[in-house]
């Protein structure tokens, strides 16, 4: 059997992305916003991928749902599939019947993704009548009921984007995404913009579709705390590429890259509040100017001159966990949280 005609439920891996390369191509510059990522997404499993913002997160998730614009966005190099389907060799138009279904997205700007000129309950009601067959009026009763579920009342559905604040329209985002009971979500900082008990509410109810529906989530944020609490495994992305990776323990207790150590070390620290923060001196480089060497290295304190020039290298310490840094050329060097700030 063709791999792209295997029944999806049949499929463990569920979203494989593989030397992934994402360019913006401007008329003065080249963006080189995404970097031979490779990330592999399982049934059940919530990956967390974590980083500065510009490190090509979003770019990423939005190459994984073909959403690049083009222009200037090109796929230079790569593969994504989709519980089983190679997305980038699929037919005119055989995508929109994957989105939503398959795999679905809550977009990090709902002021921007939302239609201001339908009603919301109609922007739900839409996947439902693509996916679902339902008819319209069906379609409307369970907008509402997914509306309900986020915590705004159902018959709030007739009212337009502009009639909801900031945090709702987040919410409805949400509703939109999780309609059709996806089997790959992909959440882009989908709690930004709600307060303290909604964020714990939709995180619970991710983590109940994840449970009962064995939906793979990649979950992208800033937050550690969250990535804690929701995800198995943990990508650590800086200026376009995987710089760490692994199962959630392996990370956050075996820590080993230094730009890692470098966000664990920017945490407050609840048990002595007197303590300093440590931040991670300077900025990310320029993407459209990347060094030939490690692009942390200028903003290391294990950096040697080597590590300027110097490509970035795998270096596997389990299976499961690997860490990008060229230090590790010697066996000697190994890193402790909080060794150096």
């Amino acid at each position: 059997m063709n791999e792209n005609e295997r029944n999806p439920q049949e499929i463990d891996v569920l979203l494989s992305i593989n030397d992934l390369t994402v360019y913006y191509e401007l008329e003065q510059e080249t963006v080189k916003a995404v970097n031979n990522v490779t990330l592999e997404l399982r049934r059940g499993h919530t990956l967390g991928l974590v980083g500065e913002t510009g490190a090509g997160k979003t770019t990423t998730a939005l190459a994984a749902m073909d959403l690049i614009p083009d222009p200037p966005g090109v796929i230079k190099g790569g593969s994504v599939s989709i519980c089983g389907r190679d997305v980038y060799s699929l037919p005119p138009g055989e995508m929109d019947k994957l989105r939503g279904k398959d795999i679905s997205m809550i977009f990090q700007d709902p002021m921007t993704s939302l239609n201001p000129v339908f009603p919301v309950g109609w922007q739900i009601a839409e996947s439902l009548r693509l996916h679902e067959n339902l008819t319209k009026a069906e379609a409307i009763e369970k907008a509402k009921s997914m509306l309900e579920m986020v915590g705004i009342q159902g018959d709030r559905a007739y009212d337009y984007p502009h009639q909801f604040s900031g945090g709702m329209k987040q919410r409805v985002m949400i509703a939109i995404a999780l309609a059709c009971n996806p089997r790959i979500l992909i959440a882009d900082e989908p709690t930004t913009a709600l307060d303290v008990t909604i964020q714990a509410q939709v995180m619970d109810m991710m983590r109940q579709i994840r449970d009962k529906l064995g939906t793979a989530v990649l979950l992208i944020t800033h937050d550690l705390g969250v990535i804690a609490e929701m995800c198995d495994e943990v990508a650590v992305m800086y200026a376009g590429s995987i710089i760490e990776s692994g199962t959630l323990a392996e990370v956050f207790n075996e820590t080993k890259h230094p730009y890692t150590e470098g966000l664990f070390n920017s945490l407050p620290n609840i048990s002595d509040r007197t303590a300093k923060l440590k931040p991670i001196p300077g900025l990310m480089p320029d993407p459209t100017n990347l060094p030939d060497g490690c692009p942390f290295a200028p903003r290391c304190g294990y950096a040697k001159e080597a590590c300027l020039y110097t490509p970035q290298k795998k270096h596997y310490f389990s299976e499961t966990h690997y860490c990008a840094c060229c230090a590790y050329d010697d066996p000697a060097f190994h890193i402790e949280r909080g060794q150096k700030s």
